[in-house]
């Protein structure tokens, strides 16, 4: 009897380190994602399965090269991961859903829709390629402390929609292209050394900024370009009436419009929205005939827009620049 009680206790004991063993090999913390099927997932929608929900480390997924054709959700409970492609202009996540397909709405037509923290992408693409028939989102933030770097955003209208007041996003030697509103949201988001390219004559940002935020989009040491045909770009319209706006020393092309700024047609929007330059350099930097309701900061005005902590809020305890 002894004997059969200690088999017994042996094999559960076996059973639970075989369960162990199984989940320490089921979570790992670098994953390799590839079409040709060399890693450990072919698409980046299947990888989600293998990241543990509200883990406690840092997990880095690798990205082939490749055409990644998927709508891809990163879920609210994935934390704390790195998607770092193998390059940026080869490693492209694609979609072409648009607003007008069955009355799907600006808000659904994401390739990419990003509802965790403390995520990072790198080196990739992300691209909405539907016809310019509507709106069509490539990437739709909702999550806090996300990062992009080194990544390109192609797409038409609305092509990035940082869509969650408060959240904080910072945008790295990127670049992002689009026709109208192609940056748009309430979030709070810092861009640096951004190429910004307009494919149309329209407007860049339309930003939403709740009124109890100071700041809205920063865009710091980027640059503005156009298509050769693409004359007359405003650099912001005001989504919501407290849209907060702020380019500091950005070269901006000849195609930016000399007034600037544009009030959405609601002279109402003069009183309230936040748009602001400081350095600005280039053909389309005068600010001889900007609209009178938009500032030319001082330097000392401007010098606030070094600080992180001034951008992203003093208790926000995050430093993407140096992170």
């Amino acid at each position: 009897m002894k004997r059969l009680a200690y088999i017994l206790c042996t094999m559960v004991l076996w059973s639970a380190g075989a369960i162990s063993l199984s989940a320490q090999s089921q979570w790992k913390d670098t994953l390799v994602v590839a079409r040709d099927g060399s890693g450990d997932y072919r698409t980046l929608t299947e990888a989600m399965e293998g990241i543990r929900a509200f883990m406690d480390y840092k997990v880095t997924v690798l990205v082939k090269n490749g055409v990644y054709k998927e709508k891809l959700v990163i879920p609210s409970w994935i934390q704390h991961v790195d998607f770092i492609g193998e390059s940026a202009e080869k490693t492209v996540i694609t979609y072409d859903d648009h607003a007008n397909i069955n009355k799907m709405g600006t808000f659904r037509t994401y390739t990419v829709k990003v509802d965790g923290n403390w995520i990072t992408f790198r080196n990739l693409t992300i691209e909405n390629n539907a016809a310019r028939l509507g709106q069509a989102v490539a990437l739709h933030t909702e999550g806090d402390r996300l990062m992009f770097v080194n990544c390109r955003f192609l797409g038409n209208q609305d092509t990035v929609y940082t869509g969650a007041e408060g959240t904080r996003l910072y945008f790295s030697d990127c670049y992002i292209e689009g026709t109208t509103d192609f940056i748009f949201g309430p979030s709070i988001a810092l861009f640096e050394n951004c190429e910004v390219r307009s494919k149309a004559n329209s407007y860049v940002t339309a930003a939403s900024t709740p009124k109890k935020y100071a700041v809205g989009y920063v865009f710091r040491n980027c640059r503005l370009t156009a298509e050769p045909e693409v004359t007359k770009v405003y650099l912001g319209r005001p989504w919501r009436p407290y849209a907060a706006t702020v380019f500091i020393n950005c070269e901006m092309g000849g195609h930016i419009r000399p007034e600037g700024w544009h009030n959405w047609g609601k002279a109402e929007n003069e009183q309230t929205a936040r748009y602001a330059e400081y350095g600005s350099k280039g053909e389309g930097a005068s600010a001889a005939k900007r609209v009178e309701w938009a500032k030319q900061l001082t330097k000392k005005e401007a010098a606030r827009y070094d600080d992180t902590e001034f951008i992203y809020g003093m208790s926000s305890n995050w430093n993407p620049v140096t992170d």
